[in-house]
């Protein structure tokens, strides 16, 4: 697994014909004896990078950040890493390969394949979240914090993470795809790392972007009423 979490933080750094990066990635892969799948998330500065089961969506591992690109050296530092908590806050470069549909690191094996460029979802980026309504008022959120929870976004594909850049704590991350229509933001869970039981379940949400905010209102998974405001983050 050494190769393909070497792997995992070189992907998330390109950022060359950034353009041609952002969207969303997987390849499959197989550690001790059980398939695995692993999806990057990539939007303008921002990635993220996931293992999990590829036939019960156990959740094994994620690791992401901000990510850069110098010709075909691709740069990032480390926010969260659930494997090694050590690495958050450290940056590394490494070569790519990249083509229109694959993207592999130079001298390894491991080739990533395109799941879509960023489109067709309306939220494609990464946001944080800026406000809960509690009580019947919106309660703002201190985004520069280091206690921070972002969701990123490609085209089709979600995921959540709540982590804290100044501890390295890693408190939990669901995602799975997502679809945008008529004002309904819908997603469909295939790894939740705080409880394997949700996966399979399809959530809907009221979605409206208002300033440049997304606000989201809805059932939580736990079936508890939600109003959210997610800013988007800048590079």
């Amino acid at each position: 697994m050494k190769q393909l979490l070497f792997f995992s933080v070189v992907l998330m750094s390109f950022g060359g014909s950034a353009q041609s990066l952002i969207g969303a990635w997987e390849a499959i892969i197989e550690e001790d004896g059980r398939k695995l799948r692993n999806v990057a998330i990539f939007s303008k500065g921002h990635q993220v990078a996931t293992n999990y089961d590829a036939t019960t969506g156990a959740f094994v591992s994620t690791n992401g950040g901000t990510w850069s690109l110098e010709g075909n050296m691709m740069s990032e530092t480390v926010e969260f890493d659930t494997k090694t908590p050590a690495r958050v806050g450290t940056s590394s470069s490494f070569e790519i390969e990249l083509t229109n549909s694959e993207l592999r690191i130079t001298g390894m094996d491991v080739v990533w394949n395109r799941i879509d460029n960023g489109t067709p979802g309306e939220l494609a980026g990464a946001w944080l979240i800026s406000g809960r309504m509690r009580d019947g008022e919106l309660q703002k959120r201190d985004t520069n914090r280091p206690r921070k929870t972002m969701k990123i976004l490609s085209g089709t594909r979600f995921q959540w993470i709540a982590y804290n850049t100044e501890t390295a704590e890693f408190m939990g991350t669901g995602g799975g795809t997502y679809t945008t229509i008529d004002g309904k933001y819908t997603e469909n869970i295939e790894f939740f790392s705080r409880d394997n039981n949700r996966v399979g379940a399809s959530l809907q949400f009221d979605y409206e972007l208002k300033k440049g905010d997304w606000h989201h209102s809805g059932l939580s998974s736990k079936g508890k009423p939600i109003y959210e405001v997610w800013g988007p983050r800048g590079e």
